[in-house]
């Protein structure tokens, strides 16, 4: 804890660490916990932890140390509140976790709550956690959590996976064929003499951990992860109400115009589960990421450190999300870089998280399955791997956790201003609007020239130019006559774009 012994260590504090102010003199003057301590704790224990001055006044951001006469009548009623589960659930607090200081002359009491882990959470005062006894910090605020927040919570400090649970009456019937076989077929290709494929579905899944028994009541059946891996839609929906996933390409004037380049969801043009997705996504994530020319041997090696990076951080959305909470994952591509957003709190603080060497993914059993076919990592060291790889080709990164409109991590990948072309297939310093202009000076010279002759030409890839030449279109400053082969490019003067 950084020492205090001023106002000015008081407004260093608070800029790195969450701080609240009150007020201990009691009715007699003499010191005495205030009432409003104990939603202040749940809430910090709650969120990501804090510090509380006790006999301090703020008033508009202004500090003024009034004091506490006895300090030591606080200390021990503090403590043994803390240890009365009729008044809060859990003591998080030691003795170095309460101090005392002199500030102008007036004595203070520290009061450091950490945050508390996954496994004690909720922390809520009265032995109800329900009906507004749970509490979390937003906005220096301290709100009580609709009781929807707080079953999620005990769901979680119970369950250490949650996707490993069986579905009653869900079975093999339930599953996409094509998904399941499309995964096979990987894991064969990674792990050719593995002796699990010699097995049917029933017995590969149940080595997955997609099929299970509980040795204790003999139910066996389809669990959770298999359903949101290889499930058909209707299936999911059915199991999962709240399940979507969502990828959105955006263009830099999103903001204006709330429309995007490329979508996909769950429509019924394909299963809508999580491996389909992932393999749809990762391509699109991918796919104008510039490949520079090295040579392994005799081969081209076409992965690159920014490849691994979006394939580890589309994985580790998808392995850490609650797909019982209202929001959807969510994956977005724009010029500035990517966004992933899972539903559900972080179960490790961001800044370990990142750091690497914990974990405590939220479904294990996709993040195995996963794991079988080269993806992800399960040391704890994945999203460190995507700090260092990110980071280390000179982009911004930043994890945070949010609790508005409902609980959800997200994870920002940026571009460093050198490479933002990267992330619309164009070569550094080439804007969209400028490819889009070299291909129509192209194609009024030449009508007839292919995708694949315009990206050679203006060293694109063939994916960037099909994009802009749909942006063409839209803007009704391209259109094509006749057949794809055998047919040419019309370009339309410029007072009938849009």
């Amino acid at each position: 804890m950084t020492p205090v012994q001023s106002l000015g260590d008081l407004l260093l504090l608070r800029e790195s660490v969450l701080l609240e102010c009150k007020l201990a003199n009691g009715r007699d003057g003499k010191g005495a916990l205030p009432d409003d301590f104990w939603p202040t704790y749940s809430a910090m224990a709650n969120t990501d932890g804090g510090m509380v001055v006790l006999g301090m006044r703020e008033r508009k951001g202004l500090f003024e140390p009034v004091g506490i006469e006895n300090p030591g009548k606080v200390r021990t009623e503090l403590f043994n509140n803390l240890n009365n589960r009729q008044k809060v659930s859990i003591n998080l607090l030691t003795d170095s976790q309460v101090h005392e200081c002199v500030v102008d002359g007036k004595t203070l009491l520290l009061v450091e709550i950490p945050r508390a882990r996954r496994q004690q959470r909720p922390v809520h005062l009265s032995r109800n956690p329900f009906e507004g006894n749970t509490y979390r910090r937003l906005n220096e605020g301290d709100r009580p959590l609709p009781d929807e927040d707080v079953k999620r919570m005990l769901a979680e400090q119970v369950e250490d996976s949650r996707d490993s649970r069986i579905l009653p009456h869900f079975g093999l019937k339930d599953l996409d064929v094509d998904s399941l076989k499309a995964y096979r077929n990987i894991f064969r290709a990674d792990k050719p003499d593995h002796p699990w494929l010699a097995l049917d579905d029933e017995g590969f899944l149940q080595m997955l951990g997609g099929w299970r028994e509980d040795r204790a009541t003999g139910e066996a059946g389809l669990t959770v992860a298999a359903l949101l891996m290889f499930g058909r839609w209707p299936s999911i929906a059915e199991a999962l109400p709240m399940y979507f996933v969502d990828y959105q390409e955006r263009p830099a004037d999103y903001a204006a115009s709330v429309r995007w380049l490329d979508r996909i969801v769950p429509d019924g043009n394909w299963s809508g589960n999580l491996f389909d997705f992932y393999r749809r996504v990762v391509n699109k994530l991918t796919a104008d990421v510039k490949v520079p020319f090295v040579l392994k041997g005799d081969t081209r090696q076409d992965d690159t450190p920014t490849h691994k990076a979006l394939r580890e951080a589309l994985v580790n959305t998808l392995v850490h999300a609650d797909f019982t909470g209202r929001l959807s994952v969510l994956v977005i591509k724009e010029p500035a870089g990517f966004v992933f957003r899972n539903p559900g709190s972080l179960r490790v603080p961001s800044a370990q998280a990142l750091q690497g060497g914990v974990s405590d993914c939220r479904n294990r059993t996709m993040q195995q399955m996963f794991l079988m076919i080269g993806l992800g990592e399960r040391a704890g060291s994945g999203m460190s791997r995507i700090l260092h790889g990110w980071k280390d080709l000179g982009h911004g990164l930043k994890l945070v956790e949010r609790y508005e409109p409902q609980e959800h991590a997200v994870l920002e990948m940026t571009w460093s201003p050198e490479s933002s072309g990267q992330s619309s297939g164009q070569s550094s310093g080439q804007s969209s609007g400028e490819s889009g202009g070299r291909i129509l000076d192209l194609l009024a010279q030449k009508a007839t020239l292919t995708i694949p002759d315009i990206a050679k030409q203006l060293a694109l890839t063939t994916r960037a130019v099909e994009k802009q030449i749909a942006k063409l279109k839209a803007q009704n400053r391209l259109r094509r006559v006749g057949p794809n082969k055998g047919g040419r490019w019309e370009v339309l003067p410029n007072d009938r774009t849009r």
